[in-house]
């Protein structure tokens, strides 16, 4: 008597038994798809990664605008009136720094004197922490110096400098920024604005919110300061941001490519069980196509076997995937549990998905042969 499950899907069972039949060839085509699989997704999830934990060193980058004078049009410094036109179109939630910056001969510890750049800010507080000591409110004296100063001249809050021969005490130590940041303390010694005798700014350092909210807020700088004259030059460093990402994601399609190139080896394999197993049961074809079989069923149960193959190494794929994208994000971000990002399930499902197409695909010519046969002939072996 016929198993209940073999009349509802008896191309899945005869595909199944077909495929036991032969397991270790089977098992052969199975694994060039496993390795598949673990290449597309793996190097997909390692570009995610790497990514991921280039935009988290950028830190608040893409939230930064900097507006310097357009020396190209004779503006050599930005104007008080510029400062005041900026902070009303920034809006609230947005911070205006504008910057004085000049080169004086600074001597550290009664050494000799070395040119530096030296920085003027009035509101430092709203842009730095400190490491050591405490950022004034307001800036009135003293100087803030970054780590990578502090420590290479061993500088502490309540150290002196001498600065165009001008002593001045260091109130704090400031806390390191982001590397790619303009703002970027490390390597800064700021002074309040007041020792600067020029009236104008060098610079003025804009930080949104959001990246969103910098782009609108750079518009707003370009149409009331650039409204009949080029004054003002605006960079939206979150177009650098962009650009980087999308570099990234370019990366990622490149380590896709070269990733699927072992699944098109594992479909030739395929292709090679499909057209072996065609062969040696020849005469069995020939039987089932005797005893009423058409052409269609046995196409379709050699699709079967074909898809039967890719759905196994691909979900064995994808398991051993994910053992790998944790293993990545473990050492690459410090995360393994960041594996779980939308981007890598994107990367698991196309692996997955391209796995069974290329198993597919490659049985086509084998099914299609096999139904081809004529039963006489199959039959004559």
């Amino acid at each position: 008597m016929l198993d209940p499950l073999y009349r509802r899907f008896p191309s899945v069972l005869m595909a199944r038994r077909n495929l036991t039949r032969t397991k270790m060839r089977s098992l052969l085509a199975s694994l060039g798809i496993v390795i598949g699989v673990i290449a597309i997704a793996s190097l997909g999830m390692f570009g995610v990664a790497l990514q991921y934990s280039f935009t988290q060193n950028l830190g608040d980058l893409g939230n930064q605008v900097t507006v310097s004078p357009n020396r190209d049009a004779g503006v050599t410094s930005l104007s008080e009136r510029d400062i005041r036109e900026i902070q009303r179109v920034a809006g609230p939630g947005v911070t205006v720094s504008p910057v004085k910056q000049g080169i004086e001969p600074v001597a550290y510890d009664r050494k000799q004197n070395t040119s530096e750049f030296i920085y003027g800010l009035e509101r430092p507080s709203e842009v730095y922490n400190a490491s050591e000591g405490r950022v004034p409110e307001p800036f009135r004296s003293g100087a803030l110096v970054g780590t990578t100063i502090a420590e290479e001249h061993d500088l502490h809050p309540g150290s002196t400098i001498a600065v165009n021969g001008t002593t001045v005490r260091v109130r704090a130590v400031l806390e390191s920024g982001d590397a790619f940041s303009r703002l970027n303390p490390d390597s800064r010694l700021i002074l309040p604005p007041s020792y600067f005798h020029e009236r104008g700014y060098a610079q003025v350092y804009v930080t949104a919110r959001t990246g969103t909210q910098a782009n609108e807020t750079a518009s707003a700088i370009r149409g009331a300061l650039n409204d009949r004259e080029q004054r003002v030059t605006v960079n939206e460093l979150g177009s650098l941001v962009d650009t980087i990402e999308q570099q990234f994601q370019i990366i990622n399609t490149v380590l896709v490519g070269i990733a699927s190139i072992s699944l098109l080896v594992a479909g030739i394999s395929i292709l090679n069980v499909m057209l072996m197993s065609t062969v040696e049961r020849r005469e069995e074809i020939g039987v089932l196509r005797a005893v009423g079989y058409q052409k269609r069923d046995v196409l379709k149960v050699m699709l079967t076997e074909a898809t039967l193959l890719g759905i196994v190494g691909g979900l064995v794929g994808v398991v051993l995937s994910l053992g790998a994208g944790l293993a990545i994000n473990h050492y690459t971000v410090g995360d393994a549990m960041a594996v779980f990002r939308l981007a890598n399930a994107w990367y698991l499902l196309a692996a997955f998905g391209f796995a069974v197409v290329t198993s597919i695909v490659s049985g086509l010519y084998p099914a299609w042969k096999a139904a081809s046969e004529e039963p006489v002939e199959a039959l004559r072996g």
